[in-house]
């Protein structure tokens, strides 16, 4: 497909880490949105990494468990945030985008020809072994030109890359922990899902490649943090039975603003949960599951 990259883990040893802790412990947290927010009091969404990290370290093999917070995550959206009702962007519901996310997507554009692509929106999906990604196309930015970047990290999936028209067959790839997508050019707006969630190909709890320690010396300029052995253990936890997909985007072309809205959409409401595509299969979270 014109315009379609696929790198195979490109991370350096012990990077990918980083990456998972700031999904977990960092990102989900305000003035970042997720879906937890949406039907729960602020006080108790309040450090979900805090509220969490016990259950998850102690946590065992059984379905009847209660599921921390952090396992009930499903999405957190940054910078521009997608209003999952409108399917829109605006001006009015931003928050500042993280830097050092901004610094790895825009690095992978520049190396995949896109040098200027601004990380203006991000969307982080948590998925479970029995969560999937209905096909749908990503046109809400309003300018098309700039790739969408697609990161996983933890378990593996099977991701659908069709055409134009939702009835085309598509093409059928494994996503592992670390590799990158760029839809671009062509592929920017094809229809693509994500049907299912695998366990670890190599049959081990987690990937080898995300038992690799980081390394003490850094390249210069690194936004790499080194993760506590106590985080990592939290994290790579939570990894047994997830993966974490991070899809960032360029929204506006440069000097290109959003047209005026209607005063009926100025609030920048948060959506309803149920109107999120990007669910568990047939499930909704009904506020008083959680």
């Amino acid at each position: 497909w014109s315009g379609f990259i696929f790198i195979p883990n490109p991370f350096l040893p012990g990077c990918q880490r980083h990456w998972v802790k700031q999904c977990l412990k960092l990102y989900p947290e305000k003035p970042n949105v997720c879906n937890l927010h949406l039907h729960m009091a602020p006080e108790k969404t309040t450090d979900l990494w805090g509220q969490s990290k016990e259950q998850l370290r102690r946590k065992g093999s059984s379905k009847w468990e209660t599921r921390s917070l952090l396992e009930k995550l499903r999405w957190v959206t940054l910078g521009y945030h997608y209003n999952w009702d409108t399917k829109k962007y605006s001006a009015n519901h931003h928050t500042p985008f993280p830097s050092d996310l901004a610094f790895l997507s825009e690095q992978v554009a520049a190396a995949c020809g896109f040098r200027g692509f601004q990380a203006q929106a991000g969307i982080l999906n948590y998925y479970h072994f029995d969560s999937s990604l209905g096909i749908h196309v990503d046109e809400s930015e309003l300018d098309h030109s700039w790739p969408l970047l697609s990161f996983s990290f933890g378990q593996s999936s099977i991701f659908l890359l069709g055409g134009l028209k939702r009835e085309e067959a598509p093409t059928a790839m494994f996503m592992h922990s670390g590799d990158i997508m760029v839809m671009s050019g062509f592929s920017r707006l094809l229809y693509h899902a994500v049907p299912r969630v695998l366990p670890n190909p190599e049959g081990t709890a987690l990937p080898s490649c995300l038992d690799q320690a980081l390394a003490s010396d850094l390249p210069g300029g690194s936004v790499i943090e080194h993760s506590s052995d106590e985080d990592w253990q939290v994290c790579a936890k939570y990894l047994q039975s997830s993966r974490i997909n991070m899809t960032i985007r360029q929204v506006l072309a440069e000097g290109q603003k959003f047209p005026e809205e209607s005063a009926t959409n100025r609030k920048g409401q948060a959506p309803s949960e149920d109107s999120y595509h990007e669910n568990s299969k047939a499930k909704r979270h009904k506020p008083n599951t959680v």
